[in-house]
């Protein structure tokens, strides 16, 4: 069922690219005049920021309650499955002409990504992705507005508008921050991997109530998740310059779909060799964890693909509050109604006040670009 809803939501995906390749060529041809069809691609965009986020905020789901060691077999299974879908992508729109300095980015992503699986199990789903998404938010968002990082500053039509929503974004996370969590951790039958028993950091992490320490891993996390797209971006913005090594990069953000990809791939190969390694070739495997990590993966890698052309139609200093702070909220909606990580009536008010707070500061975002 859960592989179904994915496909349908990748198809309902790829529709929207076409129409909205369709739009731009017919702006282009009217000389660059604002049309019905520019009006729609706002539209389009922000229905794939509304798929990202659904699909960000629940990608974590299916390893929720499956035992998974210190992840590193879990995060290698998951990056396969982002590549198969940027490979699917790349397929259906030939869309291979990014330069493959692109997939620094996808590197960046996996570094941060190793780090995912531990966060989760020790403070929870949800506010594991919280403090992942603001952190993001705050690096994404900031590169783009400002242009850090050797980027070009992007204008949005109500400035005001746009501060005000990334820093509503920001604030709800900081009260997310105090919303207590009681995370269980999965007793699964299968509590040993095949080949070494379990002695894994989320058990210690948790062992220890290492609330602070999940926490600032989360943050530090959600940094490099937020720098991904920065090398996207450099290379589209010094394109337009011939004395570049970018010059003549595509301008499309599609295109770097599975040179992003690819990155991650790579990079967890890397990384997951290198823990092999470091573990004398005994590796804990866990083969309950590898349909859920395929699954997680195409979740993940069907929402970048949304992110990608929500960033082409509005741009990312408009969808990186919207998308990462959205998807907090998802997270937190599984963490407190499905898997009861949010307990108290306390602890339940703050949380919907927080949640008004992502809300309000979401629809501010949105309309700055209007």
């Amino acid at each position: 069922m859960s592989l179904l809803l994915i496909t349908l939501l990748f198809g309902f995906c790829c529709l929207i690219t076409v129409i909205a390749e369709s739009s731009s060529a017919k702006d282009e041809a009217a000389g660059g005049i604002f049309t019905h069809s520019t009006y729609m691609d706002k539209i389009y965009g922000f229905l794939s920021c509304l798929v990202a986020v659904l699909l960000y905020g629940s990608n974590f789901v299916p390893v929720k309650k499956v035992n998974t060691g210190d992840g590193m077999f879990f995060q290698w299974i998951s990056c396969a499955a982002i590549w198969v879908v940027g490979l699917v992508g790349d397929t259906l729109f030939r869309s291979s002409k990014a330069h493959p300095a692109a997939m620094l980015g996808g590197v960046i992503w996996a570094t941060g990504n190793i780090t995912s699986v531990p966060v989760v199990k020790c403070i929870g789903l949800g506010l594991g992705l919280l403090l992942w998404g603001a952190s993001g938010l705050l690096i994404g968002w900031a590169s783009s507005r400002f242009g850090l990082f050797g980027l070009d500053p992007e204008e949005v039509s109500k400035p005001v508008l746009n501060y005000c929503g990334a820093g509503l974004c920001l604030l709800s996370a900081v009260i997310f921050f105090f919303v207590k969590s009681d995370v269980q951790n999965p007793t699964s039958l299968e509590a040993t991997p095949i080949l070494i028993e379990e002695v894994s950091f989320y058990t210690e992490c948790v062992h220890a109530n290492s609330l602070c320490s999940g926490c600032i891993i989360a943050v530090l996390s959600g940094f490099l998740s937020g720098s991904a797209f920065v090398p996207m971006l450099y290379i589209k913005h010094h394109a337009t310059s011939n004395s570049s090594m970018f010059a003549g990069s595509s301008q499309n953000d599609l295109d770097y779909c599975f040179a992003q990809s690819s990155g991650i791939f790579i990079a967890s190969t890397v990384y997951f060799t290198m823990y092999c390694a470091v573990m004398k070739n005994r590796p804990r495997i866990y083969p309950r964890a590898i349909l859920p990590g395929f699954l997680t993966g195409i979740m993940w890698g069907v929402g970048t693909y949304c992110w990608l052309l929500a960033n082409r139609l509005l741009g990312p200093v408009v969808t990186f509050p919207i998308v990462t702070a959205g998807y907090g909220l998802v997270a937190a909606l599984w963490g407190i109604v499905v898997f009861k990580e949010v307990k108290g009536l306390g602890n339940v008010l703050l949380f919907v006040f927080a949640s008004c707070v992502v809300l309000t500061g979401s629809l501010l975002t949105a309309f700055s670009k209007i």
